[in-house]
C-alpha cells in the first residue's frame, strides 16, 4: 500500500525529530521500519547530529522521508514512535495525563484555534431555543459566582462555520456544561468533541431519560425549568464549579 504522506506532514515530522530525538532515537526507529544499517552506515546524519552541525535539518528531513519510504506500514510506525517520543508542533492537538501519557492527533475537520485555552472560562452546550435562556442565565451566575467567565457559542461569531466556532470555544474551554435536555444531537456531539479534548464535562438535564446509556455512570445534574429548579441548579453548578476551580492551575 502506498505512502499517504504529504509534504506538509513531512515538514512537521522532521521539525520534531529535530528538536526531540538523539542517536538512540533514530537507532529505536530505525529498528522499528527495518532500516537500522542505514541509520548506522549513513554518512553525515548520526554525526551531523552528535556535532550540532547546520546540515543536520537537511540530513533528517532525506533521511525520513526514505525511511519512510513507500510503505504505509512504515508511516504508520514512524508516525506513533515519533508521537510518543517528541513534542509535535504545528496543527496538532495534545492531550496530556498526570502520568505522563499523552495522546497526539490532528483534527481534519477543524482548524485548531490560534486562541490559548483559558482556565477559567466555562462554556455551556446546549439547544438553541428560547425556553433554555434562563437556563444560561443560572449557569452563568453559578459560573461568575465561583470565579469563572462562562460562553456559548452565540456569545462569538468568528467563522462561517458555526460548528468551528463551537470547536474553538471546547477548545478553549476549561468546564464544559452539556444540557442533554431533549437528546438533542448537536449536544451529544459536543459532549463527544469535549471529551476527546480532555476537558471537565459537566451533564445536566430535565430528565434522566436523555442522558445517553454510554454517559449514564458519569455524575449529572437533575433539575427542573422553573424558578425553584433554575435556582437549585445554579447551587449544584456552583458547588461542582468550585471543585474544578481547585484544580486548575
Amino acid at each position: 500500500m502506498q505512502s499517504k504522506l504529504s509534504g506538509p506532514e513531512l515538514i512537521q515530522l522532521k521539525n520534531a525529530v529535530v528538536e526531540g530525538f538523539d542517536e538512540s532515537n533514530w537507532r529505536e526507529l530505525g529498528a522499528l521500519t527495518n532500516t537500522i544499517d542505514e541509520v548506522e552506515n549513513h554518512p553525515r546524519l548520526l554525526r551531523s547530529l552528535s556535532w550540532g552541525d547546520s546540515d543536520y535539518d537537511g540530513h533528517a528531513l532525506v533521511f525520513l522521508r526514505r525511511m519512510i519510504g513507500a510503505h504505509e506500514e512504515n508511516l504508520d510506525v514512524v508516525r506513533r514512535y515519533i508521537a510518543a517520543k517528541c513534542e509535535i508542533s504545528g496543527e496538532n492537538i495534545s492531550s496530556e495525563k498526570a502520568d505522563g501519557r499523552k495522546i497526539i492527533f490532528s483534527p481534519n475537520i477543524f482548524e485548531i484555534p490560534s486562541e490559548p485555552q483559558d482556565p477559567h472560562l466555562v462554556s455551556v452546550m446546549m439547544p438553541f431555543s428560547q425556553e433554555f435562556n434562563d437556563v444560561y442565565s443560572a449557569i452563568s451566575e453559578a459560573a461568575e459566582n465561583a470565579g469563572f467567565t462562562c460562553k456559548r457559542v452565540d456569545d462569538i461569531w468568528k467563522h462561517s462555520a458555526v460548528m468551528q466556532d463551537v470547536f474553538s470555544l471546547i477548545f478553549q474551554s476549561f468546564i464544559v456544561v452539556c444540557d442533554f435536555s431533549g437528546k438533542n444531537p448537536n449536544v451529544f456531539y459536543e459532549a463527544g468533541i469535549a471529551h476527546a479534548l480532555g476537558k471537565h464535562v459537566v451533564p445536566i438535564t430535565q430528565s434522566e431519560q436523555d442522558i445517553p446509556f454510554d454517559l449514564q455512570h458519569h455524575r449529572y445534574v437533575h433539575y427542573l425549568n422553573n424558578g425553584e429548579g433554575l435556582e437549585r441548579l445554579k447551587q449544584e453548578l456552583y458547588s461542582r464549579f468550585m471543585t474544578l476551580n481547585s484544580m486548575r492551575g
